[in-house]
């Protein structure tokens, strides 16, 4: 066949115009946008109608129900619709939990009875039942807007026994660090998810990247660390906000057995009950074999003593095969969740050598970084953009006291590299108010008596008390920066064989009205069993009389004393927030000459003489 020349310049010209118009196609699909560092709002990703949502369960290695199964996580999926229309794949955000298909109601009688003697075991407690809510194929809402209009694809799961997921709550089990791991594993195309609870339709995540990112506030804020030690592939930073990191750091304290701040009573079998939302013909067997098996066993709230059931559940036992990114953020006012939670991961993965920031501010439970950090450092890790977040000059961000939570002020690290410690001594007149110095002291020995129907702010504002010793340095005559673990000495004598010690690190005058701020008048506080004065793990009886001494850390802290305020060291035996309530008579004798309050401080001891000279 012979082509005519203006056939061939047709023909040139139609298929010419076919692949600009498939150039055109290309260059229209859409894409993550990138600016200073950040990934940004796509409008092609934000209209929420057109968001896919689907779910999945997806098979784990273990069987925690008993079934003979293997427990199947529920999994829902949040993604644009150019991941299905456009062949996109994005990065994984992902938020797991137990408190997403509800939880038990406080009734009376859930928290254990804390009217009893040091030693003596409770009268068993109130179990009640999860009602449990939510509908397929949603399992959360959050979380969406933030991230899927920036590129993303949110995921959400039920932590085991939870929900629609298989298995057993464990709190802090291994199967809680397995179930996240599986969740990633299916993410990157290597574990198997189903399209129903008991149905064998393989669904495969072919919109995935394979880099997974994950945050969450408290037990949301715990998971992502529990995935984090198990090493799994894709996992590639985490951003826990005010993390329970220890159960044994959150239901116990040096030893004593110490309510979380706002749940007198609280202890691990309780938060098992209250997230148990799981398949109700399932509950039965986890009952026996968790709660009324493994935690009745373990958990041991006579003694309050560390043990294998609390070193399992100990995530800095653990960090091992930890890889992620870490962006640790908590209130150094979490009385709940306390800030040595995230200060001792923080400090374990930095000495890891794992790329690492920290962001503390002076408010209470919760409260995640700025969106822009949080932005950055998923940025880097999940989209691979090069904004250098990993080589940041600055480590610690700290909200100052009266600033805006999303402006926090750059320091080198934390706790405050010019910070160094100051020890600090007592002088007699405690029980009106006593005085903390520099200098040595003579020996002397001042008196307590325990009364725990007194809270700590009665104490801490009475002008005499027999029921606290109360310490303060001279008024400072200009602001003066604490940061890091403030730590106590004290040698004491007993008028019964075991007794609580609490200290209060406080900030006077104490400060009352609708105006104070949460960080007025409680600077940190701490509390320990001096039965455990030489281990953790093995109490002894106190000998009546007998002088034992006992060096302890209070909560990590940086924190600003203004000016014209004086720095108290408060010891006093029951606390009527956090611990037991013994019978009010146990008096505890302290020895001043050898007890002492050591203060990190910005600029040492030169910042504190002329602080308070």
């Amino acid at each position: 066949m012979i082509i005519s020349p203006k056939s061939i310049s047709t023909l040139i010209i139609a298929l010419s115009i076919s692949i600009l118009s498939c150039a055109q196609n290309t260059t229209e699909k859409t894409t993550p946008i990138f600016k200073d560092g950040e990934a940004q709002i796509v409008e092609a990703f934000s209209d929420t109608n057109k968001w896919i949502r689907h779910d999945l369960w997806v098979e784990t290695e273990f069987d925690t129900d008993g079934d003979g199964k293997p427990d199947r996580m529920h999994v829902a999926v949040t993604r644009p619709e150019q991941t299905e229309t456009e062949d996109l794949k994005l990065p994984i955000i992902y938020v797991t939990s137990p408190y997403f298909a509800g939880v038990a109601a406080d009734l009376p009688g859930v928290m254990w009875d804390v009217e009893i003697e040091l030693g003596e075991s409770a009268k068993e407690r109130v179990h009640p039942e999860v009602t449990r809510r939510g509908h397929r194929p949603i399992i959360s809402n959050s979380h969406l807007r933030k991230w899927v209009p920036r590129g993303y694809i949110v995921v959400h799961s039920s932590s085991p026994g939870t929900g629609l997921s298989d298995g057993a709550p464990t709190i802090g089990g291994e199967n809680e660090s397995l179930a996240p791991k599986a969740v990633i594993d299916w993410l990157c195309g290597r574990a198997k998810g189903y399209t129903e609870r008991e149905g064998s339709e393989e669904i495969k995540a072919y919109w995935s990247t394979g880099k997974v990112g994950m945050t969450g506030t408290s037990y949301n804020g715990t998971l992502p660390l529990a995935a984090a030690t198990t090493g799994v592939e894709g996992l590639e930073a985490i951003i826990p906000i005010a993390p329970n990191t220890s159960y044994y750091h959150y239901y116990r304290s040096n030893g004593l057995v110490r309510s979380p701040g706002g749940y007198l009573g609280e202890d691990i079998d309780v938060l098992y009950d209250f997230v148990h939302s799981g398949k109700e013909e399932n509950r039965p067997y986890n009952n026996e074999t968790i709660r009324d098996t493994e935690m009745k066993n373990g958990m041991d709230r006579e003694t309050g003593d560390y043990n294998e059931f609390w070193e399992g559940r100990d995530y800095l036992n653990q960090m091992d095969n930890m890889k992620a990114a870490l962006l640790m953020s908590h209130g150094f006012n979490d009385w709940n969740v306390m800030p040595v939670h995230s200060y001792r991961i923080y400090k374990a993965a930095k000495e890891k050598g794992l790329p690492t920031q920290i962001y503390y501010h002076q408010n209470g439970h919760g409260g995640p970084p700025p969106t822009s950090m949080m932005n950055k450092w998923f940025t880097k890790y999940l989209h691979g953009i090069d904004n250098g977040v990993e080589n940041a000059e600055n480590k610690s961000y700290i909200v100052r006291e009266y600033d805006d939570p999303q402006e926090p002020t750059a320091y080198k690290d934390y706790p405050n590299p010019e910070a160094s410690d100051v020890s600090l001594n007592l002088t007699y007149g405690g029980t009106s108010i006593g005085g903390l110095t520099l200098n040595k002291v003579p020996v002397a020995g001042e008196m307590l008596s325990d009364d725990a129907s007194i809270s700590g702010s009665e104490l801490a504002q009475a002008t005499n008390s027999k029921n606290r010793l109360l310490y303060v340095t001279p008024k400072l005559k200009e602001d003066l920066h604490i940061s890091g673990v403030p730590q106590v000495t004290i040698t004491l004598a007993s008028s019964k064989p075991a007794a609580n010690l609490s200290v209060w690190l406080v900030s006077l005058p104490w400060q009352e009205g609708k105006d104070v701020k949460i960080t007025d008048n409680i600077i940190t506080r701490g509390w320990a069993d001096p039965k455990n004065h030489k281990s953790l793990t093995e109490e002894e009886n106190l000998v009546i009389g007998k002088d034992y001494t006992i060096t302890f850390d209070l909560q990590p802290d940086d924190q600003i004393i203004k000016a014209g305020q004086q720095i108290g060291l408060m010891i006093f035996s029951s606390d009527k927030e956090f611990t037991l309530h013994p019978k009010p008579g146990t008096e505890l004798m302290i020895h001043l000459g050898s007890t002492k309050l050591t203060l990190p401080i910005v600029g040492g001891k030169g910042a504190f003489t002329k602080a308070t000279h």
